[in-house]
């Protein structure tokens, strides 16, 4: 039975942890877009991301060593970034993070930092499937992918209370921010041949695309 198990999970292990990435948030969506569950759905977001962290790294395939510190490097950098961002306003723009990410370090979520790794390899994978050419290109590509992903994120961070903005808009800076300080992380990324032909990764990131799309929807 032991054996049979294994067996199977090593055929399907893709596609149910496919299946797992779209339960989760399905079940979120329906629970932020209920006004009774809204607010208790909201306290558990750093949960969702950090089962899609886990569910990310069982979807690895290869090359794990190197993998595993480029998101040691992606943490780092998002945090390190973001707390210069909420106490400085230089990165970003004037901000400050709410009360439903969890847990902080120094007025930043530490799922922030993890939502930095990954965006960033959800990004890369994208990019790796569809463009294997010049790695400059797939850098440029990949910070342009996670960046316009952040574009549907920003209003439904503010309501939901992830994160304001002290001013009434959105400052440009923070959009070019996030493009030019995941570059270089990208290039890591590619210039370490992290790149594989991973479903997990592709489909997680198409699902986050497709999450908050309907959540400015409605």
């Amino acid at each position: 039975m032991k054996k049979q198990i294994t067996t199977y999970w090593s055929l399907h292990k893709t596609w149910i942890l496919i299946a797992i990435l779209v339960i989760f948030h399905v079940v979120g969506l329906v629970g932020l877009l209920s006004t009774t569950y809204r607010d208790s759905f909201l306290k558990l977001s750093f949960m969702n991301l950090l089962l899609a962290f886990i569910v990310l790294l069982v979807g690895r395939r290869g090359n794990f060593k190197p993998f595993y510190w480029f998101l040691v490097i992606c943490f780092f950098t998002g945090m390190f970034a973001e707390m210069i961002g909420i106490h400085t306003g230089i990165l970003f723009g004037e901000y400050y993070y709410g009360e439903n990410l969890g847990a902080k370090l120094n007025g930043v979520p530490f799922i922030i930092g993890i939502n930095w790794g990954i965006l960033s390899v959800g990004a890369c994978s994208v990019v790796s499937r569809f463009h294997n050419g010049n790695i400059f290109l797939s850098v440029l590509m990949s910070a342009l992918l996670m960046t316009l992903l952040d574009v549907l994120i920003e209003p439904v961070a503010i309501q939901s209370d992830y994160w304001h903005w002290k001013t009434s808009y959105i400052p440009l800076k923070n959009y070019l921010s996030w493009f030019f300080i995941s570059m270089p992380l990208h290039y890591l990324y590619f210039k370490w041949k992290l790149d594989e032909q991973n479903n997990v990764s592709i489909a997680l990131f198409s699902i986050l695309v497709a999450f908050f799309i309907i959540l400015n929807l409605n």
